[in-house]
């Protein structure tokens, strides 16, 4: 599955409007519809805030795999 089909299922599911996500992600309408659209790709961070936004990892929304789940904290004891 590509990115513009993960998002739009992501944004359905928790019944969003694009527009939401859009204002969640402080990004411009337009801009999300065209990743939506497969017109365009979101910058690196951008990805990381949608990723947080919908609360699955970076890996699922690219498309790299079907495990949804995000990524545990780092441990600060590192």
């Amino acid at each position: 599955m590509e990115l513009k089909e993960r998002l739009k299922t992501l944004r359905k599911e928790r019944k969003e409007s694009q527009e939401r996500v859009a204002r969640a992600i402080d990004i411009a309408l337009r801009n999300y519809q065209r990743f939506e659209s497969g017109k365009g790709y979101p910058s690196f961070h951008v990805l990381c805030a949608l990723a947080d936004h919908f609360q699955v990892n970076m890996d699922y929304l690219a498309g790299r795999t079907d495990i949804r789940d995000p990524l545990p904290p780092l441990s600060e004891e590192l």
